[in-house]
């Protein structure tokens, strides 16, 4: 792609309002032909434009200078006036002036178009925390290639530049703050998107009555647990900690699974008996859900992808959709997420 930047003359009729604008450029092409002795007819030919058109651009241009440039004389021609002449060799001087300055805001604006160009062509790396909503909101947006990965392994991709985003879930205030600082320091972007809740997942109707995180200790209980490295893992570990529970009194705890979907499937083919998830799964499978604790969910960034439009469009679009997803809460102010950041 090529960009030329050219000085114009803005006319505007009170009459019939609006603006039109009449290319210095092409105008001086034209005058220089008819000054050479061309008609108007053949100046107009070979400026590519039709002499209707010309004879348009002429009127405009003459109209907004409320001079002639031409004398038009039936069978004899055209020719400059004196105010045409002096206006050739200023267009012709003025252009010649701003050359330079003017060759290097063209090549400025190329540059910046052909980067833009680039980066709405490129598909940005999203590492993220299993969520329904994310996951939603992605496949609505071209552009990213979403791969799911616990929350500490996504951030930890996005620090090592593994990644270009990720999506990552914390439950407790002092560690979303001590994470907030570790990406600031290395200049990411980080936004806070949804509210969501993480609870226990059991089959429909609780028939074992399962109520809290100690009931887990029940050795005829059957749980199955998230794998190392996920947001929900390490709220599970916070939780038994809290209890003062050993992970080995979980019958069940080194049965692990990537996803919440993962997780609830295996409760409805009757493999496990309870697992820890987020509502909106346990509602969709149609189990029942008992709920420990609510969570914020961020999404971080490099600020090279911030700066991009698509980045905007899949924040709006995750607010949006958590908005109207059962269990979920949009995030959008800092007052919601008082003492997290």
């Amino acid at each position: 792609m090529q960009i030329q930047v050219r000085p114009s003359i803005i006319t505007r009729n009170p009459r019939l309002g609006g603006e039109d604008s009449v290319d210095l450029l092409w105008l001086s092409a034209i005058l220089k032909d008819i000054k050479a002795g061309s008609s108007l007819i053949e100046a107009t030919k070979k400026s590519g434009t039709s002499y209707r058109g010309a004879w348009e651009k002429l009127n405009l241009a003459e109209e907004a200078l409320a001079t002639p440039l031409i004398i038009r004389t039936k069978g004899h021609g055209s020719k400059l006036t004196s105010f045409g002449e002096f206006f050739l060799e200023f267009i012709d001087e003025m252009q010649a002036s701003n050359h330079k300055y003017v060759k290097t805001y063209q090549d400025m604006l190329s540059k910046k178009i052909g980067e833009a160009g680039v980066a709405d062509s490129k598909r940005w790396r999203f590492s993220s925390s299993s969520d329904a909503v994310i996951q939603q909101s992605v496949s609505e947006i071209k552009g990213f290639d979403l791969k799911i990965a616990g929350s500490g392994e996504a951030l930890e991709k996005l620090l090592n530049n593994e990644t270009d985003l990720a999506g990552y879930h914390v439950s407790d205030k002092k560690n979303s703050k001590a994470i907030h600082s570790r990406l600031s320091k290395n200049d990411i972007q980080i936004y806070p998107v949804m509210k969501r809740v993480q609870g226990l997942m059991v089959k429909k109707g609780n028939p074992l009555g399962i109520q809290s995180i100690l009931d887990l200790t029940n050795p005829k209980i059957r749980f199955i647990n998230r794998q190392i490295g996920s947001g929900t893992r390490q709220l599970l570990d916070t939780l038994l900690m809290d209890e003062e529970i050993s992970p080995s009194d979980v019958n069940g705890y080194l049965h692990e699974e990537f996803t919440h979907s993962a997780i609830s499937n295996a409760i409805l083919a009757g493999k496990a008996d309870v697992g820890i998830g987020v509502k909106n799964v346990a509602m969709e499978s149609g189990l029942s859900f008992i709920p420990l604790k609510d969570e914020i969910f961020f999404v971080a960034m490099k600020k090279e992808v911030a700066d991009q439009s698509i980045a905007t469009k899949l924040i709006r679009r995750i607010r949006s959709h958590s908005d109207t997803t059962r269990g979920y809460k949009a995030v959008s102010l800092n007052r919601q997420i008082s003492g997290w950041i």
